[in-house]
C-alpha cells in the first residue's frame, strides 16, 4: 500500500516537471520576433571640390627666329707670295708664323746687276734731258725743225720709261707683304735659286675671321647684310659677328648660297679652317619662353600647354616649338597674356573647372612659414 502511493507521487511529480519545462521552453525558444532597429540612411553628399593647380602669369615677348647652320672659318684674306724676278735668296728676315705689317720685307733676292741697270738708265735719262732741252731752245730760236724737237722728246720719254723698268725690276728683288697678316708658310731657304712665279710663302689675314656657311634658297631671302649673328666654334669659343656678304647666285651643284659672318679677331687667336655653328637672324615673332616640363599632349596628338582662363576653366593651346635653349623652350601659338599651368597640368582636362593658385602666392606662403 505504501509502495503504490509512492509510485503515484513520483508520476505526478514527473508530470508537473514536464509541464513546467514545456512552459519555459515556449518562453525561451518561442518565435516572437525581436524588435528591428530602423536605421535612417545617412547621405553624406560631399561638396564638389575643384582640383587645385599652380599657375604662372606670362606675357609674350619679341623673339628672333634664328637659322642655325654648320659652317667653317676662313681667313679674311690669303695670298701666295711669289717671285717676280729670277735670283738667289740672300735674306729671310721673317720666320714662319710671324706677324708682319704691310710693306714688311719677307724675302730678299740677290741684286747682282739690277743696281747697275738702274744707274745706266738714270745716266741715259740725264743725257736725253740735255738733248731735249737743247732741241727746245733751238726750236724757239728757229734753228731746228719741229721734227728734231719731236724726236728729242721721244728719246727723252723712252729714257724715262727705261729707268722706270729698271727701278721696278730692282724693287721686285724685295718680296714684301702686300697687307698686314701672319706668314703662315715660308717655302724658301737661304741660297735657293728662284725663277719667275716660284712660291716663297703664304700670308693670311685673320682679322676679321670669316665664318662661312651655305644657306638654302628657302632661308637666304630672310637674311640681311649688316645683321648681327653668332658663331660657336668647335673649340668652344663663342663670338658675335656681322653678316658682311650674301651671295646673289647659288652654287650650281648644291643650290645653296654662300653667306659670310665677319668675327672680330684683333689678336688672331681664333683659327681658320675649323668647324663653326652659325646662328643667323631671320625674323622677329611674338613668343613665350616656357619650361619644357609643362608641355603636354592633347588627346588628338598635338603638343601644347594648358592654361586657366578668367572663369577658372582649363584650356588647351597647341603650340609651335621655335627654339630650344638652356633656359627653356620658345613657343608660338599662345595668347599675348596667359596663365600657364605649371603644376598639375597632367591631371586636368580641357574645360574642367579648377582652382588656380599663383606661383608667387605659393612662394610667399613658403617664405612666411620659413620665417
Amino acid at each position: 500500500m505504501t509502495l503504490g502511493k509512492n509510485r503515484s507521487f513520483l508520476i505526478a511529480l514527473l508530470i508537473s516537471l514536464g509541464a513546467i519545462l514545456w512552459l519555459f521552453s515556449g518562453a525561451l525558444l518561442g518565435d516572437s520576433p525581436e524588435p528591428k532597429l530602423q536605421k535612417e540612411p545617412v547621405r553624406l553628399e560631399a561638396a564638389e571640390r575643384r582640383p587645385e593647380v599652380r599657375v604662372r602669369r606670362q606675357s609674350a615677348e619679341t623673339h628672333v627666329i634664328e637659322l642655325v647652320i654648320n659652317g667653317r672659318t676662313e681667313p679674311d684674306r690669303e695670298i701666295q707670295l711669289r717671285s717676280e724676278q729670277p735670283g738667289m735668296v740672300v735674306e729671310l728676315p721673317v720666320k714662319k708664323g710671324d706677324w708682319v705689317e704691310e710693306g714688311t720685307l719677307v724675302v730678299q733676292l740677290e741684286d747682282r746687276d739690277r743696281s747697275a741697270a738702274v744707274a745706266e738708265a738714270r745716266a741715259l735719262l740725264a743725257s736725253r734731258e740735255l738733248e731735249y732741252n737743247a732741241a727746245a731752245q733751238l726750236r724757239e730760236r728757229g734753228h731746228a725743225a719741229a721734227t728734231q724737237h719731236a724726236a728729242a722728246r721721244a728719246q727723252l720719254e723712252q729714257a724715262q720709261a727705261a729707268l722706270r723698268r729698271a727701278e721696278i725690276a730692282q724693287a721686285q728683288l724685295s718680296i714684301k707683304a702686300p697687307f698686314s697678316g701672319i706668314l703662315e708658310e715660308r717655302l724658301v731657304e737661304l741660297g735657293d735659286l728662284l725663277q719667275v712665279g716660284d712660291p716663297v710663302g703664304r700670308l693670311v689675314d685673320l682679322d676679321p675671321l670669316i665664318a662661312v656657311a651655305s644657306v638654302s634658297e628657302r632661308d637666304v631671302g630672310e637674311l640681311e647684310l649688316g645683321a648681327s649673328g653668332e658663331a660657336r666654334l668647335a673649340s668652344g669659343e663663342v663670338r658675335d659677328g656681322t653678316i658682311r656678304f650674301i651671295a646673289r647666285t647659288a652654287d650650281p651643284a648644291s643650290r645653296t648660297f654662300r653667306v659670310e659672318l665677319a668675327l672680330p679677331n684683333p689678336d688672331s687667336s681664333l683659327k681658320a679652317g675649323i668647324t663653326a655653328t652659325l646662328r643667323l637672324p631671320l625674323r622677329e615673332v611674338q613668343a613665350h619662353l616656357i619650361s619644357p616640363a609643362i608641355l603636354v599632349l592633347s588627346d588628338e596628338g598635338p603638343v601644347g600647354v594648358r592654361s586657366v582662363n578668367d572663369e577658372g576653366v582649363v584650356e588647351f593651346h597647341p603650340v609651335q616649338i621655335l627654339e630650344q635653349r638652356p633656359e627653356g623652350v620658345w613657343v608660338a601659338g599662345l595668347p599675348q597674356e596667359v596663365r600657364l599651368i605649371t603644376v598639375g597640368q597632367e591631371y586636368v582636362e580641357d574645360g574642367q573647372p579648377v582652382i588656380a593658385v599663383d606661383e608667387a602666392e605659393v612662394a610667399a606662403r613658403r617664405e612666411g612659414r620659413e620665417s
